[in-house]
């Protein structure tokens, strides 16, 4: 991808995030989500190496709109300041955990995982972590995701350069015991993992790579969640 055309694009459109400026310079944004989509095709095909899951999937099934939902928001400017896409073998709409890419001036990462999971759901991927806890540390408490992701709640999405868990309830969830010894996994609110990027890693293709490995550290995490959310869906 032409990573450094792409971030211009946004960074002056976050400067000027109006309807008029954006349809003078519409053939640019063309050209950047066309270059951005040829990216996630690539994407797709590559991950699908060690994730025969995918291998279905579209660039339309894991690509979102460009203009913003304002109806709730107090920030009623148009149009996304980042380009995202969710590689998930149930579409971007699933609650399965996926692969995403996030470009954005100075914000951009790479995340693997669920969120904003229904109270129900997370209830049973605790109870699935209690009764397999042993296993589950062996997925998340190993030295390579460790160094990539850290541990729960050491910072937040918007401060952590790396993170495991967006949020995570204060205390512990209802029906759990507040004495077990592992109850931060109980806590999490997201099972959720990131890895924040400078803004030349995308440059090019050899990003799909380096991002491949990133992601086959978390797949095991992510798989196990899977598991679990599957039912649901």
């Amino acid at each position: 991808m032409d990573v450094e055309r792409i971030l211009r694009y946004l960074q002056t459109l976050a400067a000027n995030n109006n309807r008029e400026w954006y349809q003078e310079h519409k053939a640019e944004y063309q050209k950047i989500r066309s270059d951005f989509e040829e990216g996630v095709a690539k994407a797709i095909t590559r991950f699908s190496r060690f994730d025969n899951e995918i291998a279905h999937l579209k660039v339309k099934d894991c690509t979102y709109r460009f203009n913003r939902d304002t109806r709730f928001s107090p920030d009623k400017s148009p149009y996304k300041n980042h380009l995202g896409a969710y590689i998930c073998a149930k579409g971007k709409k699933a609650l399965r955990g996926g692969y995403y890419l996030h470009l954005e001036p100075g914000h951009c990462l790479v995340a693997v995982g669920s969120y904003w999971l229904p109270t129900n759901i997370l209830t049973s991927c605790r109870n699935e972590i209690m009764g397999n806890i042993d296993e589950w540390r062996r997925r998340v408490e190993n030295g390579q995701f460790v160094k990539m992701f850290g541990y729960p709640n050491e910072g937040n999405w918007e401060s952590s350069d790396k993170g495991f868990g967006l949020a995570a309830l204060k205390t512990c969830p209802a029906g759990f015991p507040k004495d077990y010894k592992y109850i931060e996994y109980l806590r999490m609110k997201d099972y959720c993992c990131w890895h924040r990027v400078d803004d030349d890693f995308f440059k090019g293709d050899g990003w799909l790579a380096e991002a491949a490995k990133i992601f086959q550290i978390a797949k095991p995490m992510m798989d196990f969640m899977n598991s679990v959310i599957d039912d649901y869906e």
